[in-house]
């Protein structure tokens, strides 16, 4: 698994200090497009790493190192679990290699029937299915004990992206967990409490392609300690 850079960390840091900066200036002026909003979930990104790319919606593009179930109805010897190359291609009985990068699931469907009928099966039915999101990537960083850039393999939590950074460090402030995400063209955030989490008295966020998690360290006195301390940290976000 790759390893966040130390630079990456000081980009957050930035961030951090952007995000705190501009809820300083929303406070001062009562308020407007950068606002906070306490006891919401984060919306979801406006991107094609959106909800529905984990559940196979039309939008979705297929990258390289995502893998891939191709189902031809009636002809299980034409069945295939495949990954996308770095050039965007897969490779199929009979019809051999097939561009997959860059289409949508509905896209290679049609393709891959086109392919099929031209000499080989009458009115072919194929099924495409994403069983690996290898090109959609979430990043955790601070104070988790692997911190890194992890991929996306199917629908995945707040609480369970911690685990698989193999969880928080001795030194994590529970009560300091951000989300930073891309919406509608604004970077948002949103802080979060663990104990809440995991008690279930607040939802567990749905995580997305391109997200960002910092989990700060007890006693820190960095912007991002100072937004924490500021707002009440449970599902609050606010814009960038």
């Amino acid at each position: 698994m790759n390893r966040a850079p130390p630079a990456m960390f000081r980009v957050l840091q930035v961030i951090s200090a952007l995000l705190l900066a501009v809820m300083l200036v929303g406070c001062a002026s009562g308020g407007g497009a950068n606002r906070v909003a306490a006891g919401k979930s984060l919306p979801a990104p406006d991107t094609t790493n959106s909800a529905g790319a984990y559940e196979g919606a039309n939008d979705y593009r297929l990258g390289a190192q995502d893998l891939i179930e191709v189902s031809v109805f009636g002809v299980q010897e034409l069945s295939k679990t495949v990954r996308v190359n770095s050039n965007g291609q897969i490779s199929l009985p009979l019809v051999g290699g097939v561009m997959a990068g860059g289409r949508t699931i509905p896209e290679l469907e049609k393709e891959l029937a086109k392919r099929y009928a031209e000499g080989y099966l009458q009115r072919p039915q194929v099924t495409v299915f994403v069983k690996e999101f290898s090109s959609q990537r979430i990043t955790m960083e601070g104070a988790v004990k692997n911190p890194g850039i992890y991929p996306l393999t199917g629908k995945i939590s707040l609480l369970q992206a911690v685990a698989v950074a193999g969880g928080l460090d001795p030194l994590a402030d529970l009560n300091g967990i951000v989300l930073f995400r891309q919406v509608e063209g604004k970077k948002m955030a949103a802080a979060y409490n663990m104990r809440e989490l995991r008690s279930g008295r607040i939802e567990d966020p749905a995580l997305y392609g391109d997200d960002i998690i910092v989990v700060e360290q007890s006693g820190s006195k960095s912007a991002l300690r100072q937004f924490l301390q500021s707002v009440p940290a449970f599902g609050l976000f606010m814009a960038l």
